[in-house]
Formats: structure tokens, C-alpha cells, sequence
């Protein structure tokens, strides 16, 4: 079972709060664990933070522009008639779970995702594959509303369409909604940071939380020996592996001398020319120190550094 919440004369801004309140289908994947482009504590920031994170990028620009293209496309493709919907959804039993579909499928107990990728991304779409975050992603609107099916459709820029067809798992399902309800309950309702993923976004975060030391002072390290040994086991694997990958990376350009391209079976490798032009701000800051103060930029970041006591 679900309510209805009627987006009818709601502003975007609005719109944007009220996703605040739940968990929706863009942040299922990000909450799993697999979502290459979110973390878990992004979507916790979002969740408990009073900002609004307007999102106008190009990306999102296209895919909002596109939508209608797209749902054109799946009815041409299928026969079938789809219609938007003018309300955001929330599960009675977890209200904690939200959504907001891009298309119902009319006749049939089913929605529609609309989705834009460029042909870099196309791979993640061959042989019958979706993307694992888009994958929850149905999956969690399906939770919400109940119903038993759900089609995602893609266009390719410049290259194709394609659509899937994911029907009902009882058992994805219901890890789902476990997974969301421990995220909600034990983290965003007790406002509990959850655990870090290592993720690229998540570093981001973090120095988005804590941009600035604003204590001087020593803080007892505790319970963290073992994982900080571990690190410095990681460090000298990583640092061995890179003295590898190098030493093949010299061996190849000596074999290729003074070619641009070299070519196998299994590898097409190219050594090219690349010029590029750089401010010399050292010699600017010595001769022109006014116009260095002038235009020069401060930036602010924590430096992370591990040393043996």
C-alpha cells in the first residue's frame, strides 16, 4: 500500500524538500552500495542537512530534456501507452520509502524509468545489462507502489535504443527495504555519520564535513593500530605493484622507440606527443609579485598524514 502526494503547483525547490523526507529510487543504489557516482554518506548528508542541492549540470539537463524522447521511443518500440504522473509515492508500511516515477505503463500494473547515457557508457548496456544502481533503483519503485513489473529504457546518444524488462523479487525486494530501513532507522533518524565505503565521493563528504581543522590540540587515537598497520601494508603493496606496472610500461616504450602507435592481438598501445602550456608562478610571484597577490586564489584542505610514533 502507498499515499499519494499531489506534486500539482508544487515549485521545484519544493519538490526537492520533500524528496528530503525519504529514501528515492536515485538514492537506492547509493544506500546498497552501488552507485559508482554516490555514496551512502552523501545521500545521509542530503537526508539530514536544511540545504537544498540544486543539481543543473549538463547531464541532468539532457536526461530531464530527454525524458519525453525517451518514453516516445518505448512506446514506438512497444506498443504499449505510458502516462506521467502527477504525485510522489510513499510506502504505508515503510514511509521511509519514496517515489517519484518518470511514466506508468497504462493498462498493465507497471512504470517506466527514462534514461540518458552517452556512448561511453554503452558498454554497461550490452548483452542485456543495466547498470546495477538503475537496477535497485526499479526495484525501489516497485517496493514503493507495488507493482509487479517495471521497464527501464535508454537512449545511447548517437548510437541507439534499447529497453529491459524487470519483473518482481521477492527476495531482492526484501533485502532492499532491509538495507533502506537499517540506513533510515539507524543512521539518518539517529543522526549517526554510517561507515565510510572508500569511495572517491565519500572523501568528499567528509572534506565537505570537516573542511577546516578548527582544533589545535592532540586527540587520542583508539582502536585504530590494527587498520593503520594494515594501511602501511597496503601502501607497500601498492607502491611494489606501481614499480611493476612501470618497469612494464619503460620495457614497451623501449621496444617502441620513437613509434607513435604499437599494436597486438589483445593491446592497441599509443605513446604520443602531448604539448600543453602552464603559468610559470614561481617567476610571475618574483617579478610581477602585485599581479600574483592580484589574481592569485587561496585554497583550503586538510592534508591526511600517517606517521610511526
Amino acid at each position: 500500500m502507498f499515499e499519494k502526494i499531489s506534486l500539482s503547483g508544487v515549485s521545484h525547490t519544493e519538490w526537492l524538500r520533500i524528496r528530503k523526507s525519504g529514501i528515492g529510487g536515485s538514492d537506492a543504489g547509493a544506500v546498497c552500495g552501488m552507485n559508482p557516482y554516490s555514496s551512502v554518506i552523501k545521500v545521509y548528508k542530503d537526508k539530514v542537512s536544511d540545504e537544498i542541492e540544486e543539481l543543473n549540470n549538463e547531464a541532468v539537463r539532457i536526461g530531464n530534456d530527454l525524458e519525453d524522447y525517451v518514453a516516445r521511443r518505448f512506446m514506438e518500440a512497444t506498443g504499449l501507452k505510458v502516462r506521467k504522473s502527477n504525485f510522489m509515492y510513499r510506502n504505508v508500511e515503510h514511509p521511509f520509502m519514496i517515489a517519484d516515477v518518470d511514466r506508468l505503463v497504462v493498462g498493465e500494473d507497471a512504470g517506466l524509468e527514462c534514461k540518458t547515457a552517452s556512448v561511453y557508457q554503452a558498454g554497461q548496456w550490452t548483452d542485456g545489462n543495466i547498470p546495477l544502481h538503475y537496477i535497485m533503483q526499479c526495484y525501489h519503485y516497485m517496493s514503493v507502489t507495488g507493482k509487479r513489473t517495471w521497464y527501464i529504457a535508454a537512449v545511447i546518444l548517437g548510437k541507439e535504443f534499447t529497453y529491459r524488462k524487470l519483473e518482481w523479487d521477492d527476495e531482492l525486494i526484501h533485502h532492499l527495504v532491509s538495507v533502506e530501513k537499517d540506513f533510515w532507522n539507524n543512521y539518518v533518524m539517529k543522526g549517526i555519520i554510517p561507515p565510510p565505503d572508500g569511495s572517491r565521493i565519500c572523501d568528499e563528504v567528509i572534506g565537505q564535513y570537516y573542511h577546516t581543522a578548527k582544533r589545535s590540540g592532540t586527540v587520542k587515537l583508539v582502536g585504530f593500530d590494527d587498520k593503520l598497520k594494515r594501511r602501511e601494508e597496503i601502501l607497500r603493496c601498492v607502491s611494489e605493484l606501481q614499480e611493476e606496472q612501470k618497469r612494464i610500461e619503460q620495457e614497451v616504450k623501449l621496444f617502441m622507440k620513437d613509434n607513435e602507435f604499437a599494436d597486438s592481438e589483445n593491446f592497441h598501445v599509443s605513446w604520443k606527443n602531448v604539448d600543453s602550456t602552464r603559468l610559470d608562478t614561481k617567476r610571475i610571484k618574483s617579478e610581477m609579485p602585485q599581479l600574483y597577490a592580484e589574481y592569485g586564489k587561496v585554497s583550503h584542505s586538510r592534508r591526511f598524514e600517517v606517521k610511526a610514533a
